[in-house]
């Protein structure tokens, strides 16, 4: 083979490489370092958790739940922060859940870089703290990522977690950087696994799965094959009409109840 052809195969492998150091950054985080006033936060009926501003590891509700049934770690997705979902607060704090939003190293006033090992391990603790901190059952809500963080926090935790509810999940993040990037051997580049079928073949509590019908992000197929690959104890919603991010707008309060109805089953 003539050396000319040679070198322009090595560019093009080293122009691939260059692109793949960034392709998972650009497709899982997108950290805002917005960190929010304690009176900020108190207007959104929030508190930092388990401390003060320089110790948090995220946000509690401080919403009314008259008998608190229990405490809902929520997971969020890879853009934002952990305070930009507020609406998990107005949804579940009413059916009697202390919600607690948690955040990302290198998200919000969190130190760190964010990446698989970090995140999960950061989570793990979260929820080891939630636990030991509060009675009744816990569960894990995770959202798009925070599906594959709440996934992998959950094979390896050393506390009881009675059940997950995920919300945009996929099977395995391989699988959709193949959708997102089908001409790149992107298998070489994947530095975080986030196998959510893998981390949830031997998990017996419940689990909760739900698509967006229209979800160009992850598509539903995803949610699809996650939820035939686990074991029993699964039901699955798919949100009709929806997006990836404007499926929050889709659904009412009664359908949040049918969720923790289902949930509560375990108890």
């Amino acid at each position: 083979m003539p050396k000319t052809i040679i070198s322009r195969i090595l560019l093009f492998l080293f122009a691939l490489t260059l692109c793949g150091c960034n392709l998972q950054r650009n497709m899982l985080y997108y950290p805002s370092t917005y960190l929010p006033t304690q009176e900020a936060l108190a207007a959104q009926r929030l508190q930092f958790w388990p401390s003060g501003p320089d110790e948090y590891r995220g946000f509690v509700s401080t919403a009314p739940t008259g008998t608190n049934k229990g405490t809902i770690v929520v997971f969020h997705g890879n853009a934002g922060t952990a305070v930009d979902r507020t609406f998990y607060v107005n949804a579940l704090a009413p059916l009697g859940y202390r919600v607690i939003l948690a955040e990302y190293p290198g998200y919000g006033g969190r130190k760190g870089k964010p990446k698989e090992e970090v995140l999960v391990s950061d989570a793990q603790e979260t929820v080891r703290l939630a636990a030991g901190k509060y009675d009744g059952p816990l569960f894990l809500l995770g959202e798009s990522l925070g599906c594959g963080v709440a996934a992998a926090a959950a094979k390896g935790s050393l506390v009881r977690i009675d059940g997950l509810i995920l919300i945009t999940p996929w099977d395995t993040l391989l699988s959709v950087a193949k959708d997102h990037f089908p001409w790149l051997p992107v298998r070489l580049f994947l530095q975080d696994e986030y196998d959510t079928i893998g981390n949830l073949k031997a998990y017996q509590g419940r689990i909760a799965v739900i698509g967006a019908e229209q979800d160009k992000t992850i598509p539903l197929r995803h949610a699809q094959a996650l939820f035939a690959s686990l074991p029993g104890n699964k039901k699955m919603w798919t949100i009709g009409g929806a997006n990836h991010n404007d499926w929050p707008d889709r659904v009412e309060f009664t359908w949040w109840q049918e969720i923790i109805t289902f949930m509560e089953k375990n108890k």
